[in-house]
């Protein structure tokens, strides 16, 4: 095996301590050749797409790769943005936020940066630099609250590929999951009450997480079970009513079964059960994407007000706001005592 070139740390002295938090990630731009390449990229993963490669190959490059980028650019341009894709606005600025507070409370010894599994700036590269600067101890944190092989996991996966190409790597915590986590709670919680505060409570509060296919779960993937819990803990917060919320799954793809209710055929049907207002809020996504601004704010929306629906909110990620931010930091901070010497309280 060829290992890559890398400067040599000084054994003696203590190096630093590098926090990564990474993303799904988006296209570099809202065009149809972009497009292709993160989809490819993304959709070639076989933590994401669990179908035999041969099979996938054909299907992916024969089909999908032709038809779906140019559909996707047209999504992507609707919610582009003057800096770039939202996920990338939002992913930088929770990274500038949490470097700001760890190095307020342990010291510039801490490099704090963000990478994005499929894209711009990927993770190798990303990890790569912070060890270039003298990062020897890594703290990665996959802002997935909830825990899937195909997200969290296949983070995982592409770091271990890059290590395997070094003969030397850094000491390593990798967060798994947090959709439990008090601070996280709290700050999902508050983010319901001060939407509610201003545009009223709805008849139904839906909490939305990003679905997958039902079969990944019954091999044992514990993504449903942590997207009902995280809903159940915000709920006993806010002290809600059992028939004033319910959880839904959307941005299915394929034929299969994926976890279910889905949240678009859930709102089409609502109104006719006499639900005429509802707010949705997306809680397995930590910062507004093309998954929460188009889809959910905007065509389900339709679905829900053209089915006899006459009120619908979409209440926004945690994305960079300060209680999310304080409880990312409170993740970090309980993965570096001993790491940071002397600083941790």
């Amino acid at each position: 095996m060829k290992y890559l070139n890398h400067k040599v740390l000084d054994p003696t002295t203590p190096g630093k301590v590098g926090v990564l938090i990474t993303n799904l990630g988006s296209p570099d731009a809202a065009e149809r050749g972009a497009l292709r390449r993160y989809l490819k990229q993304f959709l070639s993963d076989p933590r994401v797409v669990e179908v035999p490669r041969l099979l996938w190959s054909l299907i992916l490059n024969g089909i999908i790769l032709n038809v779906r980028p140019g559909r996707s650019a047209a999504a992507y341009r609707s919610v582009w943005t003057d800096d770039g894709s939202p996920l990338m606005v939002h992913t930088r600025a929770q990274a500038e936020g949490l470097r700001a507070l760890l190095q307020e409370r342990y010291g510039e010894e801490v490099i704090v940066e963000f990478a994005m599994r499929y894209g711009s700036p990927a993770i190798d590269a990303v990890v790569e630099g912070m060890l270039e600067r003298g990062v020897n101890r890594l703290l990665v944190m996959p802002l997935y609250p909830q825990y899937s092989a195909a997200t969290s996991g296949s983070t995982f996966d592409a770091l271990a590929a890059h290590f395997c190409q070094r003969r030397d790597m850094p000491a390593l915590r990798f967060r798994r999951d947090y959709h439990d986590h008090e601070d996280y709670i709290g700050a999902l919680a508050l983010k319901i009450q001060q939407y509610q505060a201003e545009h009223g409570v709805p008849d139904k509060l839906v909490f939305s997480y990003h679905g997958v296919p039902q079969r990944y779960c019954d091999n044992g993937d514990p993504y449903y079970a942590q997207c009902q819990h995280t809903t159940q803990l915000v709920v006993d917060v806010l002290d809600l009513p059992d028939d004033s919320y319910m959880t839904c799954f959307q941005s299915r793809f394929g034929r299969e079964p994926w976890l279910q209710p889905y949240l678009d055929e859930t709102l089409k049907s609502l109104p006719g059960e006499g639900v005429k207002s509802v707010q949705v809020i997306c809680p397995g996504f930590s910062a507004d994407c093309l998954e929460t601004l188009e889809e959910v704010a905007v065509e389900n929306r339709d679905y829900f007000l053209e089915a006899g629906g006459e009120s619908f909110g979409y209440i926004p990620c945690l994305n960079a706001d300060a209680e999310h931010l304080s409880a990312l930091a409170q993740l970090a901070g309980e993965d570096l005592p001993g790491w940071v010497v002397g600083k941790f309280e």
